[in-house]
């Protein structure tokens, strides 16, 4: 047990997990559409590795996934029916860690309590998926109860060497963990992460983000100690200002080793509205998995190629498959967001 670590995300993975949206969601007035793009990533995914499904009406999903995949790739899903209350995986899903050097070696699967980022949000029923999911051997693990502290997915990037980067805007956020300090939240991520040391980022948001600034949005790991981050050339954007101080704040980072990361700047797309507020589009929110990498795009096209060309610099040996995020990130989030992923 004192050899667990929380894993980089390209890893090698037994499974992802996607909580489809359905008619009782904030996706009810796009529902084809986003269901569309859902199947989208079904079918992605499912090329690389098994995929698990969280569904209050599961047949309904099989329906719409039997028109699309493969037989060979419908034997890759499970479906779990589950009430749910939205489709954000990536932060009310178990957090896995796993021993070194051993390959499908039991998960250690970390439940922590998911509270709509902040009481924003009703997330009830969302934060009993995953009693669900381990109660009924859909996942399978040790189970850890860490229900008394709220953290998401999003809000965290590992580096699989015992570093854990975050988001001090996010993690100290109102209506989270509160009265706890930066030091106790600190003290609390490296025991239940087994991380060696927590590594902050004080500057970075996007317009129209529900999440108080999750990392996932803004910095992600890749392997070689590199940082893939969203960069803002343009002065006059709203953005710009956190942005750049992120951006600074990144080059004075250093790894375990005391080197500089490598970093690579991603394009900041061209400002997207939904009733007139600004969305918070970010190319940073991709998904690894098992020897590929799904980015979101935009329908644009410059940005999208450029936003292409800088992740297959950090994933050279992985093949890209890009998914319109147009749809997702009307309800603020992207693709990384609807996912979590289970290691090997």
């Amino acid at each position: 047990m004192n050899n667990l670590y929380l894993p980089a995300e390209w890893e090698r993975q037994r499974a992802l997990q996607l909580t489809w949206p359905h008619k009782d969601t904030d996706w009810n007035y796009c529902l084809d559409e986003i269901n569309n793009t859902y199947v989208e990533m079904a079918d992605a995914i499912t090329r690389y590795e098994p995929l698990i499904i969280v569904a209050p009406d599961t047949k309904e999903v099989e329906r719409m996934l039997c028109g699309r995949l493969s037989e060979e790739q419908m034997k890759r899903v499970t479906l779990h029916q589950c009430p749910t209350n939205d489709t954000w995986a990536r932060d009310h899903a178990f957090i896995s860690l796993k021993e070194r050097n051993a390959e499908d070696g039991p998960l250690t699967l970390l439940d922590f309590r998911f509270n709509g980022w902040g009481e924003k949000f009703e997330a009830s029923l969302d934060n009993s998926i995953n009693r669900s999911l381990y109660e009924n051997g859909i996942v399978e693990g040790r189970y850890e109860d860490h229900n008394d502290f709220v953290l998401e997915g999003g809000s965290i990037e590992s580096d699989g060497k015992g570093t854990v980067f975050t988001t001090s805007c996010c993690l100290l956020a109102p209506h989270r963990n509160q009265p706890l300090s930066r030091q106790e939240i600190e003290k609390r991520l490296k025991e239940s992460l087994r991380a060696d040391r927590i590594v902050w980022i004080d500057y970075g948001h996007l317009t129209g983000d529900d999440t108080d600034g999750h990392i996932d949005t803004l910095v992600r790991t890749a392997p070689d100690d590199t940082l893939v981050y969203v960069g803002c050339d343009d002065k006059e954007d709203e953005q710009y200002d956190e942005l750049h101080r992120m951006e600074e704040q990144l080059a004075t980072l250093r790894t375990n080793d005391g080197r500089p990361y490598r970093l690579l700047k991603l394009p900041m797309p061209e400002a997207m509205y939904e009733d007139g507020e600004r969305l918070p589009a970010t190319y940073a929110n991709f998904i690894i998995i098992n020897d590929a990498v799904i980015y979101p795009t935009y329908n644009q096209p410059e940005n999208d190629e450029e936003a292409r060309r800088v992740i297959a610099e950090a994933f050279p040996y992985r093949e890209l498959i890009g998914i319109d995020s147009s749809v997702v990130v009307r309800q603020h989030g992207s693709l990384h967001c609807c996912s979590m992923q289970y290691f090997k």
